[in-house]
């Protein structure tokens, strides 16, 4: 028998990946989000500039819902296809988790980048100023690194509480995250960059890390064009790297912690059957 190596369990997720519901719902998600938003700042009267920052704002803080979705549609597929067999039933669960995981992010961060891509597309078409693409390219990978925390957890919140647990986490985060900025719409009616808003307490809030990497990438590269000096550039870019090195080290820890700990994992909810 072919020994099971981290690659042998990527291909898997990726091949099973095909046939799953998970990526229509990410294309249909990216494509309402990035389509609505882009022809209503196409032609709205807010400046394009701040309103790509809220259209950043708002992809970050959806982060944790798609990820409890995807987390727990994921983990009741593998349960429903044979007890989630693929996932607890193999030689090395570590692999097959971290392969679990892995995909769904990448789905997330390639559903990220369409979103983007469309956004700022529609502006672009309208004749509206929109951010450099390097700097909106960073801010969907900036969702995705501040999520990766969150998969993990939310994978484990799947396995241990079921879908509907998963779910509410993420719907949770979302309400966590819009209000950790003051609101949605909080920077565009102010004409303010709120990416820095009360951060000395959301650094702490792992829900806010997606909304907050995105905001801060754009903000930086907007502020000039905005009227806002160099030093809010490097404010901006200094509390981007605070956020990141804090995102960085616990999703390490956590990732870690929960990989050691995967040979312990029980699906305690076919147990209890």
């Amino acid at each position: 028998m072919a020994k099971m190596t981290f690659i042998r369990a990527l291909r898997s997720e990726a091949v099973r990946l095909r046939r799953s519901p998970l990526v229509a719902m990410h294309l249909v998600l990216a494509v309402a989000l990035g389509g609505c938003a882009g022809l209503y700042f196409s032609g709205a009267a807010w400046d394009s500039l701040l309103g790509a920052d809220a259209f950043f704002q708002l992809l970050g803080a959806g982060a944790p819902l798609i990820v409890g979705i995807s987390c727990g549609l994921a983990v009741d597929v593998e349960r429903e296809a044979g007890d989630g067999a693929n996932l607890l039933g193999v030689p090395s669960r570590r692999r097959a988790l971290a392969a679990k995981g892995t995909v769904l992010l990448a789905l997330g961060f390639a559903a990220a980048l369409v979103a983007t891509l469309l956004f700022i597309a529609l502006l672009a078409v309208a004749g509206r100023e929109v951010p450099p693409l390097a700097a909106c390219v960073v801010a969907a990978a900036g969702v995705a690194a501040g999520s990766v925390v969150l998969y993990a957890a939310s994978l484990w919140i799947a396995l241990r509480f079921g879908r509907n647990a998963s779910i509410g986490v993420g719907a949770l985060g979302l309400v966590v995250a819009l209000a950790s900025m003051g609101g949605l719409a909080n920077g565009l009616v102010t004409g303010s960059l709120s990416g820095a808003f009360g951060l000395d307490a959301a650094v702490f809030v792992p829900f806010a890390w997606p909304s907050r990497l995105a905001s801060l990438a754009v903000e930086a590269a907007v502020a000039v064009p905005l009227g806002f000096g160099p030093q809010a550039v490097a404010a901006l870019a200094g509390s981007f790297a605070r956020i990141g090195a804090v995102c960085a080290v616990a999703t390490a820890v956590l990732v870690a912690v929960l990989l050691a700990r995967a040979n312990r994992f029980e699906d305690k909810r076919r147990a209890a059957e």
